[in-house]
């Protein structure tokens, strides 16, 4: 047992009346020592539940992402060769359940076009127990899971697209899913890991969310962190995906400011319901036909989020610019060649 992380559990665990947040100071020692298991897994799993409960505060969640950059892995994206800041897109790691994902076509489509893409998460992990983005690429005939961390950087210089992969690069984190199958609850890592960039520099984060406290605390998170360009996307199921069937909220900050958009699809003729996610199967079949450039109901939700993120990341002029210019890659094949080069660079890479 551990009594210096004795002293933080009860701290947090005390209740309303007698418990206090943690320092970011102290939340970064607290996250250090669970993923170092210096503490007891009865004391992790108490932390886990009593964080959970009182909620993290913004300092809390820093202080978890200050203890990630200290023990985690890092993509050098000091000098890329690409014009464009990095974009790391933040889904929730137990993946999708309910309506079918475009996250990959995006990443194609901003990589295309010389915006480098990474994106993170690990396998199948409760609570949800939903389709994770690695199964997604894997089912595309790309294959991150076996790559070391120096491969999955030599593929990012060379593609514009990488991919970290918790039990391969940061197995310190990926042996919390255990605590998280025993808890029954996203833990405050769940929160943290939306934001976390694995990057050695500034980056521009996009994270998902779903309830509007969530969003709050990440913007005050991002104060306290001095990343001054994020966004912020009540998307899918937390994820950073746009929905077809319904106005999207979209937070921007940049500079020190923020700004909100609210972007409605039929606005765009690209409204409708949002494609029901029924088998992974059933969701390879319709990605490998859009990546095609041939016509599928989920085609509306790939040009709305394609286009959207395109013009986001001053590939386009204005939004309608945006959705033609991914209509247009689509279809004449750009995302097609794309993903035809990462499996190549893939390949080369694993032979080298």
């Amino acid at each position: 047992m551990s009594k210096s992380f004795r002293e933080l559990l009860k701290r947090i665990g005390s209740g309303t009346h007698t418990g206090d947040n943690l320092t970011r100071t102290e939340s970064e020692r607290a996250t250090k020592m669970m993923l170092l298991a210096e503490a007891t897994p009865a004391q992790i799993g108490a932390f886990l539940i009593a964080h959970r409960i009182k909620r993290p505060t913004p300092e809390e969640v820093a202080g978890i992402l200050d203890a990630y950059d200290v023990l985690g892995c890092h993509l050098d994206t000091s000098n890329l060769p690409f014009k464009r800041q990095p974009v790391v897109l933040g889904n929730p790691y137990d993946g999708r359940s309910r309506t079918a994902p475009v996250t990959p076509i995006t990443a194609l489509l901003l990589a295309s076009f010389g915006v480098p893409v990474i994106l993170h998460g690990g396998d199948t992990m409760p609570t949800k127990y939903g389709t994770p983005l690695v199964r997604i690429w894997q089912k595309l005939g790309v294959d991150f899971s076996p790559l070391s961390l120096d491969r999955t950087q030599k593929l990012l210089e060379k593609t514009g697209l990488a991919f970290v992969y918790l039990p391969q690069h940061f197995p310190l984190a990926h042996n919390f899913v255990t605590y998280r199958e025993e808890i029954g609850k996203r833990p405050p890592f769940a929160t943290a890991e939306l934001i976390w960039s694995p990057c050695s520099h500034l980056a521009h984060i996009i994270t998902g969310f779903v309830h509007p406290p969530t969003e709050d605390r990440f913007r005050e998170t991002f104060a306290l962190r001095g990343v001054d360009r994020f966004t912020t996307i009540k998307g899918l199921e937390g994820s950073c995906d746009l929905a077809t069937s319904r106005t999207a909220i979209i937070g921007m900050g940049n500079g020190g400011s923020f700004a909100r958009l609210l972007l409605d699809p039929r606005d765009y003729d690209l409204g409708g319901k949002d494609v029901p996610l029924e088998s992974d199967d059933s969701l390879t079949e319709t990605l490998e036909r859009i990546v095609l450039g041939k016509d599928t109901p989920l085609m509306s939700a790939a040009i709305l989020n394609g286009g959207f993120y395109l013009w986001h990341c001053g590939m386009a002029i204005d939004l309608q610019a945006g959705f033609e210019l991914a209509k247009t890659t689509i279809a004449n094949g750009g995302v097609a060649d794309k993903l035809q080069e990462i499996k190549e660079a893939i390949v080369r890479t694993n032979a080298s």
